[in-house]
């Protein structure tokens, strides 16, 4: 356990107080100012995860609502064994239920999450005691801690009718008294009143025997007599009876309340420490988010590494962050340096927020912060001098350094500032040498300031003892207060003299009183300062050209990016043109065509039948070198590869250029270019530019029909007009255009009937844009299906209007 006295020396109480002001109840506050740190790495690890979930959840989702009340358990024990609690004290307990209500759905928002999301705070909201029937009970009883509500019972709320229609019908005979002109001479004023709860009017004194009633009161003077009216001393009295039963009914209401709290004493009792619990938590979330701080990595083997540090009492805008290094390739830090230049505060900054961590805190550093925990953190800071025990400064460090020998081991943290200070100087540093070698053989993580030169040569000459000074700058005559790690410390006095205006020749004679040692000493502090400052200067300039570096090449990356994007795109929209325009006019062909065939039916001669042939492959030929010249595929070598046989129509090849799969739909011409169909769309391809797939093709008598797996297509049914590998995904598609409904509805029912035999599901039927005719007449047909289960137009891809995809049963 970590001693009181060092804790406050390291002003964690301050701290603490700070922790508190941000607490909303007074039982929170008090649980905040006595938190003391804890020392199993466990417990640390599991306060410091629910403050830092507890804080990542408020960024996301804010921060609840707390209302004020105070402990309710005391109150509730009373009920428990059958008392009777007042409207003040329900309404504490409304408002104790309200607040975990509150809190319970707050945390809603976050309940439910993967488990992977779960954080250590969300048991204990899950926790949480809600009960509103209860709490909306209290809160429509009782509107305040002097007056219940009508409404509380259905007998309050009659009683209080009749008494406000009693107490009425009184005012209505007072009101005519104080109206009536042989009264109004008696009367001190015209008004009615009230004396002991019931109605009297004000009567001068010399009248007092000329209106009838009993008197209540008198003024001040004697000149005033508060009389009450016989004539409504029966109301007043019924006033008073149903008043009486009023308060019974009251009292019943409030009993019966109580009863209701009594029953649910401990789950309220424990909402309330669960409430307490959580406003301490959200109260080290506030003071997190005050100090900018973060949650460091927790260790439990001495390793301390604050990057960024700064004292959470320091005013932000002043502090000067720093990082500390202890524990890792050495346990004793010993830092040098001129008066006000940080070394105390630098200790107290290292202790400081160890104990905040070990108090489950969060602390202000930077990412890649660690944390040891220790059993115990001994400090000796400050001026401890005592006249009443007649203790010196050095008597007093000695005294409390005994006691830090005495408790210290491989566990502890041990903090010492101005180590051997308050007394001869040779002694002192021979003094603080052989502490500091009896606190190493204990296995102490130290860390200690001094001025002695001495205990600079320890540090560079022992191992696992490491310098560290404050910095200084002599030209401005300021500390920087940046601790530097690995660099003794300057006391600086002749340089700063020279800066003040000593004399030269006083600066130069106390140089030769000191000795050679102690001059060469400085001598080299001197020159590793400088590599230092140079060191440092060139890697500043080299960190600014590697960001300059790194800001250029994500610039680069970033429009190479962007040129590929944009060259991919225009790549697509130049295809996509360029095949639509080839599809309209192929379109616009298959119907010329089709009316030269209607032509033809209609003419039987030979030379007729001779030149449409003709015209029929002139008009051929012409869309064949249209598709080419529109096609914007670019052939590739053909790298030496050669068929091993002539194509087939049905054959599955694969187009070099475009890497995509396709089925011959007509064998090579006398130009060497190939018909292929790949997905939608039929291109012409070089022969020279087709690979042949080894695609084992399903025989007829291979394996019964209703056998075969979806997708694929039985090699007798590519006569009739079933592709495979063509639509989106390898549905098989037919091409209707150029024909009319009759035929068109005849070559589909043949289409579709191959397809349920091959066991196919889905099928693509391809008519054409045009006027839409074609496409009316397919859907009706599709409609009346026997084997369709639905149908729906193509989309992008898919040849979008000039489709319709047919699901199959």
């Amino acid at each position: 356990m970590i001693h009181p006295k060092y804790a406050k020396t390291l002003e964690l109480d301050k701290i603490l107080r700070q922790l508190a002001d941000r607490c909303h109840y007074d039982d929170s506050r008090q649980k905040a100012t006595g938190i003391t740190p804890l020392t199993d790495i466990d417990e640390v690890q599991r306060e410091v995860n629910r403050t830092n979930d507890l804080f990542q959840l408020t960024v996301r989702f804010g921060t609840p609502t707390f209302t004020g009340f105070h402990n309710p358990c005391g109150r509730l024990k009373i009920a428990k064994q059958g008392g009777t609690l007042s409207p003040g004290d329900l309404l504490n307990i409304a408002a104790v239920l309200r607040q975990s209500r509150t809190l319970s759905q707050w945390s809603g928002q976050f309940a439910g999450q993967p488990a992977e999301e779960e954080t250590s705070v969300s048991e204990q909201f899950s926790r949480l005691y809600q009960n509103l029937g209860l709490e909306r009970e209290i809160s429509s009883a009782i509107i305040s801690e002097d007056m219940i509500d009508d409404n509380a019972s259905g007998t309050l709320a009659a009683i209080r009718r009749k008494i406000r229609q009693t107490e009425l019908k009184a005012r209505e005979k007072m009101e005519k008294m104080i109206r009536s002109s042989s009264y109004q001479k008696y009367l001190q004023d015209s008004i009615i009143t009230m004396r002991d709860g019931r109605f009297v009017v004000p009567v001068k004194a010399e009248y007092k025997s000329e209106i009838q009633g009993l008197v209540h009161d008198t003024s001040g003077s004697g000149s005033t007599y508060f009389i009450e009216p016989i004539a409504v001393v029966e109301a007043n009295n019924e006033i008073r009876v149903l008043q009486s039963k009023e308060q019974e009914e009251i009292e019943r209401i409030l009993a019966e309340l109580s009863a209701r709290c009594g029953d649910c004493c401990d789950d309220i009792c424990w909402a309330f420490e669960n409430v307490i619990d959580l406003d301490l938590l959200f109260a080290k979330v506030a003071l997190a988010a005050r100090m900018k701080a973060q949650m460091p990595r927790i260790v439990e083997d001495g390793r301390i590494l604050l990057k960024k540090a700064r004292h959470p009492l320091i005013d932000p805008d002043k502090v000067v962050p720093i990082d500390i290094r202890l524990g890792d390739d050495f346990s004793c830090l010993v830092i040098t340096g001129p008066n006000t230049g940080g070394k105390t505060v630098t200790l107290k900054t290292l202790g400081l927020l160890t104990l905040m961590t070990m108090c489950g805190l969060l602390i202000p550093v930077a990412d890649g912060s660690v944390i040891s925990t220790f059993e115990d953190v001994l400090v000796d800071i400050g001026d401890e001098q005592s006249i009443e025990q007649s203790l010196s400064t050095f008597s007093a460090h000695m005294v409390n350094m005994i006691s830090i020998l005495d408790r210290a081991d491989f566990r502890s943290l041990c903090i010492i500032d101005e180590l051997g200070s308050g007394t001869d100087p040779v002694e002192g540093a021979a003094l603080a040498i052989a502490i500091l070698e009896k606190l190493q053989k204990k296995g102490c993580r130290i860390a200690a300031t001094t001025h002695y030169a001495e205990l600079k040569m320890y540090a560079l000459q022992t191992a696992g003892v490491e310098n560290a000074c404050c910095e200084f700058d002599v030209e401005s005559l300021q500390p920087t207060y940046r601790l530097l790690i690995g660099v003794p410390g300057r006391s600086n006095a002749f340089a700063i003299s020279r800066r003040l205006g000593l004399a030269e020749d006083v600066i130069e004679e106390a140089k030769s009183l000191v000795e050679s040692d102690n001059r060469r000493f400085e001598d080299v502090i001197d020159s590793l300062e400088a590599s230092r400052r140079q060191f440092e200067a060139m890697q500043q300039q080299l960190a600014e050209e590697k960001k300059e570096i790194d800001r250029r090449r994500d610039e680069i990356k970033a429009y190479q990016e962007q040129l590929a994007a944009d060259r991919e795109k225009e790549a697509e929209k130049a295809k996509y043109e360029a095949m639509k325009i080839v599809t309209d006019v192929q379109q616009q062909a298959e119907g010329v065509l089709a009316q030269l065939d209607q032509v033809r039916k209609l003419k039987d001669s030979e030379e007729f039948t001779r030149r449409l042939g003709a015209v029929r492959s002139q008009v051929r030929g012409s869309l064949g070198r249209m598709h080419d010249a529109a096609n914007p595929v670019v052939s590739r070598a053909a790298g030496g590869y050669k068929l091993p046989r002539p194509l087939k129509v049905g054959d599955d090849v694969l187009i070099a250029d475009i890497d995509k799969e396709g089925v011959v739909l007509k064998t090579p011409d006398k130009s060497g270019m190939v018909l292929v169909q790949a997905g939608i769309i039929k291109s012409r391809v070089r022969l020279e530019n087709l690979r042949l797939l080894d695609k084992s093709k399903v025989k007829v008598g291979g394996v019964p029909a209703g056998k075969m797996p979806a997708g694929k297509v039985r090699t007798a049914d590519i006569s009739r007009g079933l592709k495979p590998g063509t639509g989106r995904g390898g549905v098989p598609e037919v091409d209707l255009r150029g024909m009319n409904a009759e035929e068109a509805i005849l070559e589909l029912d043949s289409f579709i009937d191959s397809a349920v035999l091959s066991n196919i599901h889905q099928i693509t039927i391809i008519h054409g844009k045009g006027t839409g005719v074609l496409r009316n007449a397919v859907q009706q047909h599709l409609k009346r299906h026997k084997n369709v289960k639905s149908y729906r137009l193509g989309v992008f891809g898919e040849g979008e209007t000039g489709v319709t995809i047919a699901e199959l049963k």
